[in-house]
């Protein structure tokens, strides 16, 4: 269990002078540290860098004590990291099982013991809330062969892992599609680009995809680790939120962060919105153009989103962000449902609120 508990911290919102060795030599403090990866972009905003514990213990006890301490004067933002700080290997060509219903208790290596017989297991991952390091109930396993992994879904579906009878199916609406030649030349955008894809005054990120479970508090657990957020609106029949920061940086390093993740088991797209002048002001009744190239359909002509236009750039489709699968996670198809969607107001406004600073993210 210790191994699929989070051990990496997100350190930001430090001063340009903070050094890695400062960095370890504070956190050090108070429990052993394997590694220190300061990341300073170009545009001259603030750097931000990763701490990686050997126990988890130690990274949960450094997220309590020094979130909002001040290092060299400045108020730093401590979160579990949202990211992985090494390159994974690549298993998004390969056949992917979701299972559901899991035990609090079952591991990883208990999900890879049970579907280790139907064949050979490129990976499998039991989805943590990163927020409090336990089980969210679900997880996914890959398989090399096609024919393995339907034969898993066929036998396990049902089956007795634990404590509870297991759900079984395709992660993905059917099995991945050789690449094209666009998606094997795309890439990630960096900060840098995103930075630089919208005026400095807009701080709003849109993200859409999520077409279950799309509430306020799941918006807010995702995007909190990357700045103060001032408002967020979800449009939950649409599968589409608006978040808005209090700093273009922090936004930017949302788009870059989030985008092509998984959330509750939906690989969502996030790039800038636009904000209006009179953001806080009642929602006015302006037409929307269409169409917004193939994003036409997340606008729509209603007034609901009418303060929120895209920003113009171009955004991939969906198979674009052909990353490994850990990373991205994978929208899964399942006849009992993975859960059972949360209901929210179409377009309601709903305010920052204090002390919602627990922070998770998807690992797949």
């Amino acid at each position: 269990m210790e191994d699929d508990q989070p051990r990496t911290l997100y350190v930001g919102n430090l001063s340009r002078d903070v050094t890695e060795p400062l960095i370890l030599q504070v956190f050090t403090q108070i429990g052993p540290c394997k590694s220190c990866k300061m990341i300073v972009d170009t545009a001259g905003n603030d750097p931000y860098c990763f701490v990686e514990f050997y126990d988890h213990r130690h990274a949960a006890a450094s997220l309590a004590a020094m979130n909002g301490r001040k290092i060299m004067g400045k108020e730093v933002k401590v979160n579990w990291a949202t990211t992985p700080t090494s390159q994974k290997k690549d298993t998004s060509n390969h056949f992917h099982v979701f299972v559901g219903d899991l035990s609090p208790e079952i591991s990883t290596e208990d999900v890879k013991a049970a579907f280790g017989p139907f064949g050979r297991i490129s990976d499998a991952r039991v989805v943590k809330d990163m927020a409090t390091g336990k089980s969210k109930g679900y997880g996914f396993v890959s398989f090399f062969n096609k024919w393995d992994a339907e034969n898993a879904i066929q036998q396990m579906g049902g089956q007795w892992l634990g404590g509870r009878q297991i759900r079984t199916n395709w992660a993905t609406r059917k099995p991945p599609a050789p690449k094209t030649t666009y998606e094997n030349n795309s890439k990630h955008l960096s900060f840098d680009e995103v930075v630089n894809q919208s005026s400095p005054s807009n701080c709003t990120v849109y993200c859409g995809g999520v077409s279950t479970g799309l509430t306020e508090q799941l918006m807010r657990q995702t995007f909190s680790p990357f700045g103060q957020i001032m408002e967020i609106r979800v449009f939950p029949d649409k599968g589409y939120s608006f978040v808005r920061f209090n700093s273009h940086e922090s936004a930017a390093h949302a788009i870059v962060s989030v985008n092509g993740t998984s959330i509750e088991g939906h690989i969502v797209k996030c790039y800038w919105g636009k904000e209006t002048p009179d953001m806080m002001s009642p929602m006015q009744q302006m037409p929307i153009p269409q169409p917004y190239g193939q994003w036409g359909q997340w606008y729509g002509n209603g007034p609901q989103i009418s303060q929120y236009v895209p920003n113009g750039w171009q955004v991939p489709t969906y198979g674009v962000y052909s990353q490994a699968w850990n990373q991205q996670g994978f929208n899964a198809i399942s006849n009992g449902g993975v859960m059972e969607p949360t209901q929210g107001l179409n377009g309601s406004m709903l305010a920052n609120q204090p002390g919602m600073g627990a922070a998770g993210y998807p690992t797949l």
